[in-house]
């Protein structure tokens, strides 16, 4: 490890993710390089220079490889830019930067980003974050970038107010009415549910989503299947019984919260996609139990469990047993563009978390939710 930068660490499971993916590397690679900006260079046995909440350890970048339908798989990269030094004034400006280079050099459309941009800009963001990109790879195909927002970044109390406007500039107010009815728990918005995050795709295709993220706090599955409901042709049965698989058993998710996400289109008066994202290095004692509780998640939907573990061997060559956070999430995607599962890898750039003593029931963490948010 002497010696070792982050992007050297980064850079390295990025290259073996790629041949798990089937992408060819030197772009990811030339775009982690300026997603990570001057943390970089940055030696691994300093401490982490800024407590981002892309991952538990602090690291700015987070892996996922999304298994599809009837396509090769997807291969992801979620990370935050430090500023010089680092701040949240400073990353957000330092994310912008980023983005705008890449506007430039790729031919980006901002256009929806821009319409909406005001509304969370502010001198003091509150909250973990302001601004995370998403880097999507798919096999044969010019990368694909995405924008998080905080709704709470000007305060918890007014987040829903500002979803609300920017959903209407966005033409997509009506879709968001129907979320707000049948998706958030009788007086718990705010509170219990949480709107998370804010996801605009920078590109005007036809498959181009803006994403709305509630996160569920204290909830149980039924909760979830009741939010998922508002939109159409969602089996809620499906979605119980992926939330009970992952949950190892667990019906009440009193550790870290489950995230329903709902994609919306213009023209459509319901959101037209919903996903949920189960933070399963919560409910487990350690990865290999993690790993095969997404193995049969994978299996029970038709993919290949070999992709999986060619992930994680490309991430870490550690035995499972030997720590709990590896596998951060897991989700199921439902509706358009693209059914499937998709598994979140930490980079454990600067920790290993160790593994959980086992208890009754096997794998359940009882200890309060973690302050900070889960990821997309």
């Amino acid at each position: 490890m002497a010696g070792l930068s982050v992007s050297d660490h980064l850079d390295g499971q990025l290259a073996r993710l790629c041949e798990v993916a089937g992408a060819d590397p030197v772009e990811p690679r030339n775009l982690l390089a300026g997603l990570l900006g001057p943390v970089g260079p940055r030696p691994l046995y300093e401490p982490p220079a800024w407590p981002s909440g892309v991952s538990d350890d602090h690291t700015p970048v987070e892996f996922s490889i999304a298994f599809n339908e009837a396509e090769p798989p997807t291969l992801r990269i979620l990370g935050e830019t430090l500023g010089s030094p680092p701040g949240p004034l400073a990353n957000l400006s330092a994310t912008r930067g980023f983005l705008d280079a890449q506007a430039r050099r790729a031919g980006l459309s901002t256009s929806r980003l821009d319409s909406v941009r005001d509304l969370f800009a502010t001198d003091d963001p509150q909250g973990d974050f302001a601004m995370w990109c998403s880097l999507v790879f798919r096999s044969s195909r010019r990368p694909e970038f995405k924008v998080y927002l905080n709704p709470e970044v000007k305060g918890v109390e007014r987040s829903p107010a500002l979803v609300s406007e920017a959903l209407h500039r966005l033409g997509l107010g009506a879709s968001y009415r129907a979320l707000l009815d049948h998706g958030v728990r009788p007086g718990e918005l705010g509170r219990g549910d949480r709107l998370t995050f804010f996801a605009v795709d920078l590109h005007d295709g036809p498959q181009a989503r803006v994403k709305l993220y509630l996160t569920h706090h204290e909830a149980e599955v039924w909760d979830v299947t009741r939010a998922a409901s508002v939109v159409d042709g969602v089996d809620v049965a499906e979605i119980e019984e992926f939330c009970v698989v992952a949950g190892g058993g667990t019906r009440r998710f009193d550790g870290r919260p489950l995230v329903g996400s709902y994609t919306f289109t213009e023209g459509a008066d319901r959101p037209v996609g919903y996903s949920i994202y189960v933070p399963i290095r919560s409910y487990v004692t350690d990865d290999q139990e993690a790993r095969d509780r997404v193995a049969a998640l994978l299996v029970r939907y038709g993919f290949d469990t070999d992709g999986l573990d060619r992930a994680i061997a490309a991430v870490t060559p550690r035995p499972l047993r030997d720590g709990v956070g590896l596998i951060a999430h897991v989700s199921l995607r439902l509706g358009a563009p693209r059914p499937g599962v998709t598994v979140y890898l930490s980079a454990e750039a600067y920790r290993v978390s160790p593994p959980r003593p086992r208890r009754m029931p096997a794998g359940r963490d009882v200890s309060p939710a973690p302050v900070g948010r889960t990821r997309p």
